[in-house]
């Protein structure tokens, strides 16, 4: 136990308790060597420990097979969005292109973004006698994940679309023709004269410039697509027969055992199982995340770890229900 856990002391004096602060949780760490690293290293952890069963590898691989998307539905914290990162891991495919919806994303912010007012002040800085002409428009166009996701390639990219249940109402249709023709125009290269029919635009994941070809987005192996809704409101027809459907079931207490095995290793069983039995009763009267229970083990079981009563009340705190509101 150690007692002089606490880092931040609340008196208002300046002092450095902050190198005293242990390692991150495994799924916490974070790199700034690339642009992209930050989010990887903690989905690379979650990738890593995941845990598929019978259910969710026989429908990966018929969504893989049917070149369909993946819609996966389930309760916060049960794995969905982690499914993409492990799908991505195994196959050893590049790194998920994630695409988070809200109530205002429209198709249009998947596919490409066009900075015509960026262009248009940098035309308005140059004097005739500049060389190169017009600025490039290919500096002005990125693709999103949706679009970067559509480039041709030999392997496919793996697409995360996170909580489509949470858009406006004609996204999932809107996404049908894409998925259909496996490609989409780009109307601002579309107009540009014949000698400029090849333009190098950027991509969602800030891996270099790509060419395209009169102005049309063109896919060879259509991306692995994984949608995840939280089940808060129901699907079109025409949407849903065109997606390989799983639901994610919460885990059992096996399962749970499985999961903290593989983030936290074997030394943390015992603490493990006695939290697993407090998480099973909690979530029996409430909807809970796997990753509280995550927490309130590392919390548990790490070099700074509190007083066994403050621990508790931690503990409590951290295995609250999500569908409990106001003060507790």
């Amino acid at each position: 136990m150690n007692h002089d856990w606490r880092i931040y002391q609340g008196n208002g004096r300046p002092h450095g308790g902050i190198e005293r602060l242990p390692p991150p949780p495994p799924w916490r760490r974070f790199s700034a060597e690339d642009s992209t690293a930050g989010r990887r290293l903690g989905d690379l952890e979650r990738a890593v420990s995941y845990r598929a069963d019978e259910q969710m590898i026989d429908r990966v691989n018929a969504a893989l097979q049917l070149r369909r998307p993946l819609l996966v539905t389930g309760k916060p914290g049960t794995g969905k969005s982690t499914l993409a990162y492990n799908i991505a891991y195994e196959l050893g495919l590049e790194p998920v292109l994630y695409w988070s919806i809200t109530s205002r994303t429209t198709l249009q912010n998947g596919l490409y973004e066009y900075d015509a007012i960026g262009r248009v002040h940098e035309n308005s800085l140059r004097t005739p006698g500049d060389r190169g002409g017009a600025a490039d428009i290919g500096r002005y166009i990125r693709l999103g994940p949706l679009g970067t996701a559509m480039l041709a390639g030999e392997r496919p990219r793996v697409l995360l679309i996170d909580e489509l249940d949470k858009s406006d109402i004609d996204l999932p249709n809107d996404l049908l023709n894409v998925f259909e023709e496996g490609r989409f125009p780009i109307p601002e290269l579309e107009r540009l004269p014949e000698e400029q029919s090849t333009i190098n635009v950027m991509t969602a994941d800030g891996g270099g410039r790509v060419p395209i070809e009169g102005g049309q987005v063109r896919c060879s192996a259509f991306p692995v697509v994984v949608i995840t809704s939280n089940g808060e409101r129901e699907f079109p027809p025409a949407f849903l027969r065109r997606c390989v459907r799983l639901v994610i079931e919460p885990p059992n207490a096996e399962q749970l055992a499985d999961i903290v095995e593989a983030h936290l290793g074997e030394h943390v069983q015992v603490a493990g199982r006695q939290l697993i039995a407090e998480f099973l009763d909690r979530r029996a009267h409430g909807d809970l995340a796997t990753d509280q229970l995550l927490n309130a083990i590392f919390l548990a079981t790490s070099g700074a770890r509190p007083p066994d009563t403050t621990l508790q009340e931690l503990i409590a705190a951290i295995m609250r229900p999500l569908d409990i509101t106001g003060p507790g």
